[in-house]
């Protein structure tokens, strides 16, 4: 059956349903979706209805188009990536993949307009991350907590106030930075270059002093990422990893065991900032965005290099480091909680440390909630009997 409606149109009817929309996905046997605030809505199309293989066919069709590279990913490993333009509407960011037989595809709707620093809230410290010259600076979380994003907001900090050759590897391009103070060679993965490790070994021969790779995913990436931040550059980078102690322990998965000396060594010299991201739900709807700050001292670098123990525990560094601007998951749900930004039963499952979490939540609410007079009238007097 074919798709009663141009995919074009389509998509304009799904970005109508509300102000939010973060994707819209389309999955055979259920109608088109959007998610907006991290829950899926399903939209009422009455001339679609139910989506069938032919209906997410098309849409593929039309977004993929002729590229030969994106349809045989697509056959080979069961999914391809690419961006989309609706003109003078939105952008998109697109995966469509095989599941049960059939095509689906999600399209991750793209801001048209570079985020800021403040205008995203994010903790002031970010901006002196963005002042170091040289080192690996890592932006980590689960799909969908807004690390693109993050990243471009760094990077916008950056145009607005060094004047410096800033060279992007992404799959696909997201956010388009204008040459500002920075000048800007973004280049898009299948496009402009073959894989991440050869875009990266390129890169350091186009005489850039800041290198964003969208995602390290193997072992030759983060190896030639090491030796990039070790010759001068700075390079920011995305993990999917939840915190910056699984961060570094994931970094060491990329190599052999009797490589680990070395690369803890390396990995201490040049590790500037790990910054994880997490998007919960908000009290009155919506979602809140809680961090995690770690950056780089002579307790962290002794941790990386001897690894963690009772006595080097990134954590509890973090945590101690405070007043430079770091801060734990559970320190920013903490203080989301007190500002009335997440419940209780928030900050309890996002957390990472529950123990911590649960005796900070306790404290916190005998000061928030004090216990009320129970009105007995009874009292102590000075040798402890009642009167």
């Amino acid at each position: 059956m074919a798709l009663p409606l141009h995919p074009d149109a389509l998509l304009s009817a799904m970005l109508a349903t509300a102000d939010a929309v973060s994707d819209c996905l389309f999955v055979v046997g259920r109608p088109p979706q959007v998610e907006v605030y991290g829950r899926l809505r399903a939209v009422d199309v009455p001339e679609l209805g139910i989506l069938e293989p032919a209906h997410i066919q098309a849409i593929a069709e039309h977004v993929v188009g002729e590229n030969a590279r994106l349809w045989a990913q697509l056959r080979e490993t069961g999914s391809c990536d690419t961006s989309y333009a609706l003109l003078n509407v939105a952008r998109f960011r697109v995966n469509v993949f095989r599941q049960n037989g059939a095509l689906a595809a999600v399209m991750r709707r793209l801001p048209t307009q570079i985020p800021s620093l403040d205008g995203l809230h994010l903790p002031p410290v970010l901006k002196q991350v963005v002042k170091e010259k040289t080192g690996l600076v890592f932006v980590t979380g689960a799909t969908g907590n807004g690390k693109t994003t993050t990243l471009a907001a760094m990077l916008n900090e950056l145009n607005m106030t060094e004047d410096l050759h800033v060279v992007t590897l992404e799959d696909p391009i997201e956010f388009l930075h204008g040459h500002r103070r920075s000048t800007f060679s973004q280049r898009e993965l299948g496009k402009d270059f073959p894989d991440f490790a050869s875009g990266l070994r390129a890169a350091m021969r186009q005489a850039p002093k800041v290198i964003l790779v969208g995602e390290i995913r193997d072992r030759e990436t983060m190896e030639i990422a090491l030796t990039a931040a070790e010759t001068g550059h700075v390079v920011y980078a995305t993990l999917h990893t939840i915190s910056a102690a699984l961060s570094v322990n994931r970094i060491l998965g990329f190599f052999l065991r009797d490589e680990e000396e070395q690369i803890r060594q390396r990995l201490a010299d040049v590790l500037r900032y790990i910054v994880s991201q997490r998007l919960v739900p908000r009290v009155n709807g919506g979602r809140h965005l809680v961090t995690e700050v770690m950056g780089s001292s002579l307790r962290t670098r002794e941790a990386i290099e001897l690894g963690e123990s009772e006595v080097r525990n990134l954590h509890e560094i973090i945590e101690a480091n405070s007043p430079a601007g770091w801060h734990s998951f559970e320190q920013s749900l903490l203080a989301a909680f007190k500002a009335g930004k997440v419940t209780e039963e928030t900050a309890m499952l996002y957390c990472i440390d529950k123990n911590t979490m649960r005796r900070e939540l306790d404290a916190a609410k005998k000061t928030l909630f004090p216990p009320e007079d129970s009105g007995t009238g009874l009292r102590l007097d000075p040798l402890g009997l009642r009167v």
